[in-house]
């Protein structure tokens, strides 16, 4: 059997429904998923401390479908990044857990590095000359240089999900309504972003990344990716993609939409899902 969050999550819980905030999973659905939910910051400054930002509507994205590539259906996509022309990904579940690119052309994915078979791979980012890739339960991020040679690891709080940069800080989340802003050469926690959508918590913050000066974030066991502005945690906009999963419904493997990248060339966007056989490119209708 495919050891996975959802199988653990099942195992651990009995029932989806049944699952807490942080080692469980959350199967409501939908992109107004408010569960609310409180978490240790490790003495992060919390944007729960500052006054309640007035209420924002977020705006539905519309897209349009540019290209659609093939994808690994072996591929438990937990982060996914573009980069110089190249597309990187990072994969879950244990023992199978690896660091790879993916020629868009064909999906054929090259093994840059395994990890190892008690850690389970999440979300990736580059960060100057560096890749990192964090682990779910683990509490190691993997380091590696711009050609994914490892070179160490770094050790965290909490549990390790999606992970981007603003060129300065790492962003990382932890399946909680949190963003926490951390030390790329420690991975200490220097802040923490509350996401909340129509002014409630949201929870099951996934793959990040940053576009054009907000965080996008995959929402976990939902279709739908979020706009989030990184000064106060509101959900600005969000992006409904159940057309996309729509198209698996002949691929037994496929689980959740995962993985988000950005083409700073084109503006586009790239997306995927856990062992789907597609990988969509997407013009964003603001």
């Amino acid at each position: 059997m495919r050891i996975t969050k959802l199988t653990i999550a099942m195992l651990l819980c009995g029932a989806l429904m049944a699952c807490g905030s942080k080692s469980g999973r959350d199967a409501e659905q939908g992109s107004n998923n408010n569960t609310e939910q409180t978490s240790d910051n490790k003495g992060a400054k919390s944007q729960e401390e500052a006054p309640k930002s007035k209420s924002v509507t977020p705006k539905r994205y519309g897209f349009r479908i540019v290209a659609e590539y093939p994808h690994a259906t072996t591929s438990y996509t937990q982060g996914l990044e573009y980069v110089d022309g190249v597309m990187w990904e990072g994969t879950g579940s244990y023992g199978e857990s690896e660091l790879h690119t993916v020629e868009l052309s064909t999906g054929k994915t090259k093994l840059i590095n395994k990890l190892d078979d008690n850690h389970f791979g999440e979300g990736i980012v580059h960060h100057n000359d560096k890749i990192y890739q964090l682990t779910w339960l683990e509490k190691l991020a993997y380091v590696y240089d711009s050609k994914g040679n490892f070179i160490k690891h770094i050790p965290y709080t909490g549990e390790g999900w999606g992970i981007t940069t603003d060129g300065e800080h790492l962003y990382m989340s932890d399946g909680t309504p949190n963003i926490y802003v951390v030390d790329p050469e420690t991975f200490a926690r220097k802040a923490a972003i509350t996401v909340r959508y129509n002014n409630r918590t949201l929870s099951q913050i996934n793959e990040l990344e940053w576009i054009d000066g907000k965080i996008w974030a995959n929402v976990y066991l939902d279709n739908t990716i979020v706009v989030i502005d990184p000064t106060t945690g509101i959900v600005e906009a969000y992006l409904d993609l159940r057309e996309l999963k729509g198209t698996q419904a002949g691929n037994a493997d496929a689980d959740v939409l995962n993985g988000i990248a950005y083409n700073d060339a084109t503006g586009h966007v790239y997306v995927t899902g856990k062992n789907w056989n597609k990988l969509f490119e997407l013009e964003i209708i603001k």
